[in-house]
C-alpha cells in the first residue's frame, strides 16, 4: 500500500531552519523529522512511499541518494513549488495501483496504530478517514468558581475539541474531490463531508506537529530525556 507524504511546503513558521532546507529534514535527534514519519510507517509494514516534492525537494532527493534506507521503494515527485496540500496528491494520482493508499504531512509524528486506522477505515467502507486528535491549549486554563474565586489551574490542558491529525485513510475515489491545486483541508474535505464520505479515526494517544521553532526544541528535548512515545520500531509498539 502506498504512503504519500507531503513535503513540498515553504515551513514559513520554521525559517531559523528553511531558509537553507525543506521542513521535513529538519532534524530531530540527529535525524530529519521525515525519517520519523516513514519509520513509524514501516514499523506496520508500510514500505512503499511517494513523496511530494516541492520547496527545495532537491535537497531531499540528495538525502536519499546519500542515504538510502534498504527494503523501502521511494518514489521522489515533483509536484510544483508552491502546490496546495490537494493538487500535491492529485499529481501523483497516476501512481497509486491499489484501491487504498494512505497519506500524511511530512511535519507530524504520533503513536498511532497505523493498522488499527486502516482497519477502521475498512470497516466503515467510506472514501476518507482522517485520524483526529484533541486539541490542547496554547495557555493555561484557570477554573472560577462562585464568587470569582479561583479553585485551581491546569497548565495547557486538552480541550474537548477535535484536530486533523494529518494521518489519513483513503479510498482513490478522493481523486473525484481533488484538483489540480486544490486544497485538500477545504473543499475536498467539506465536499466528502457533505456526501457522508469522511470519517473521524478519534485519537487520544501521543501527537505532536513539528510547526515552529518552540515545537523542534520540544521534540528535540524529549529525544534528549528518552521520552519518544512516537518512535514505535524502538519502544516495541505492534
Amino acid at each position: 500500500m502506498k504512503v504519500v507524504i507531503l513535503c513540498g511546503g515553504r515551513g514559513e513558521r520554521l525559517m531559523e531552519h528553511t531558509e537553507i532546507i525543506p521542513k521535513p529534514l529538519v532534524e530531530i535527534g540527529n535525524e530529519p523529522i521525515l525519517l520519523h514519519i516513514m519509520k513509524i510507517y514501516s514499523h506496520y509494514g508500510m514500505r512503499d512511499f511517494i513523496l511530494c516534492l516541492g520547496y527545495k525537494g532537491e535537497k531531499i532527493k540528495e538525502y536519499f541518494q546519500k542515504h538510502p534506507v534498504p527494503g523501502w521503494n521511494i518514489e521522489l515527485v515533483d509536484t510544483g513549488l508552491d502546490t496546495n496540500t490537494g493538487g500535491r496528491i492529485k499529481k501523483v494520482q497516476g501512481l497509486i495501483k491499489d484501491e487504498m493508499f494512505l497519506a500524511t504531512y511530512g511535519d507530524g509524528v504520533s503513536d498511532l496504530d497505523i493498522k488499527k486506522s486502516i482497519e477502521f477505515h475498512r470497516q466503515h467502507g467510506k472514501i476518507a478517514t482522517m485520524t483526529c486528535c484533541r486539541l490542547r491549549s496554547n495557555f493555561g486554563i484557570i477554573d472560577i468558581g462562585s464568587n470569582n474565586k479561583v479553585s485551581g489551574f491546569r497548565e495547557k490542558p486538552f480541550m474537548d475539541m477535535w484536530i486533523n491529525g494529518g494521518f489519513f485513510v483513503f479510498n482513490k475515489s478522493i481523486f473525484d474531490y481533488l484538483e489540480e491545486n486544490s486544497v485538500l483541508e477545504m473543499e475536498p474535505m467539506k465536499g466528502l463531508a457533505q456526501d457522508n464520505e469522511l470519517m473521524a479515526f478519534k485519537y487520544d494517544g501521543f501527537w505532536e506537529c513539528m510547526d515552529t521553532y518552540k515545537d523542534t526544541r520540544r521534540l528535540n528535548e524529549m529525544v534528549a530525556t528518552g521520552h519518544t512515545p512516537w518512535m514505535v520500531w524502538k519502544n516495541g509498539k505492534v
